[in-house]
């Protein structure tokens, strides 16, 4: 595989000597601070709190399944906030740290290993490029592109699409992982070999999945039928939550996507990497400081693309610079105003792509 990206404008290297003088004039790092840290001890808190209780307590059903949706968000969350700035290196300025808490992903079930390359190297090298490009690869149950192939159900995919994100971290723990672990490869990009460290952290988390999860409800709640409906509102509420996020950022109306070449496997792009990012990454509510402590910031996509190795909680400050930035070079800036406006236009974009030649 191939993929190059034209490299003759200066756009990123003047962007990134202002967020350098940005956080050099302040004297900050780059890394999270005692928001992030704080905001890790709320959720993980929260998330043992809630698990025990639903567990061991057995509150009665109105309770317990509107508990079991919030512990479906908390999980999400943890993903957001937590997982998402370790794996990336922009928690702390500790690796070891970093690393720990990156297995936050274990905890819910995926494997942070995987993920990195999923996540850090083949979405954010390759975003919103056909046939590389994991996150939009999901053909035959969705079509996200007009250059992939259209199925007479892709018409009804704006329907069906929430009832397959409810689904979603079942198929991550039980089908998808194994499948990228077996074949060593996320789509057409081979996952490092796998130390030895690494295999076995990843079958000790599919089995803490089955204990933790499974095992010890069974065990302890009144019946098969209490566990199979709390398992699945969790599991609907926790995959809504993740899948939604993630696609606000990149598949909506005002992106752009490319394909690479089935055939030779490559694909020359003629904007530099960072102009690149623009284009197939669009924000979303970004004013709005609840949804940001929620989402841990990835309602500024443009931002974490550009810049990743630096913790969400640096996003608002840097949303000034790169837009500024922006302005002044006559680049593009995608945003939605709000994260209803952009559902709308995911929803729309989904529903024309079921219909698009």
């Amino acid at each position: 595989m191939k993929i190059t990206f034209d490299r003759k404008t200066n756009f990123y290297a003047t962007l990134r000597k202002e967020v350098e003088a940005y956080f050099a004039e302040n004297k900050i790092q780059k890394h999270g601070d005692n928001r992030l840290y704080a905001k890790t001890f709320i959720l993980l808190g929260s998330f043992f709190a809630l698990w025990a209780y639903l567990v061991f307590a057995t509150p009665v059903w109105y309770i317990a399944l509107p508990l079991a949706i919030i512990f479906g968000i908390n999980c999400a969350f943890i993903g957001f906030n937590i997982m998402h700035d370790a794996c990336h290196e922009s928690y702390s300025k500790n690796p070891k740290l970093n690393y720990w808490l990156g297995l936050t992903m274990n905890l819910l079930g995926s494997s942070a290993y995987i993920w990195k390359t999923k996540h850090n190297t083949v979405h954010h090298t390759y975003t919103n490029i056909d046939g590389v490009d994991d996150d939009i690869t999901k053909v035959p149950l969705f079509r996200w592109c007009t250059t992939q192939p259209k199925k007479p159900a892709h018409k009804f995919q704006h329907i069906y699409s929430f009832g397959l994100y409810m689904l979603s971290p079942i198929f991550w723990v039980f089908v998808t992982d194994y499948s990228k672990y077996f074949s060593k490869s996320v789509g057409p990009v081979n996952l490092p070999k796998m130390s030895t460290k690494e295999h076995v952290i990843f079958w000790v988390s599919k089995v803490f999945y089955l204990i933790f999860y499974i095992a010890i409800p069974i065990a302890f709640l009144p019946s098969l039928s209490w566990f199979f409906v709390g398992y699945f509102v969790f599991n609907a509420a926790f995959g809504l939550t993740m899948s939604l996020v993630f696609q606000l950022a990149h598949v909506v109306e005002n992106t752009h996507f490319d394909q690479i070449d089935t055939k030779t496997m490559e694909l020359n792009i003629e904007d530099e990497w960072a102009v690149h990012q623009l284009a197939t990454t669009s924000n979303f509510a970004t004013d709005n400081k609840f949804i940001s402590w929620c989402l841990g910031g990835l309602n500024f996509q443009v931002e974490h693309h550009l810049f990743a190795r630096v913790s969400h909680v640096h996003y608002p400050a840097l949303n000034k610079i790169i837009k500024r930035v922006c302005k002044e070079n006559n680049m593009v800036y995608n945003a939605y105003p709000t994260m209803w406006q952009a559902f709308k236009s995911h929803m729309r974009f989904v529903k024309w792509l079921g219909n698009a030649a």
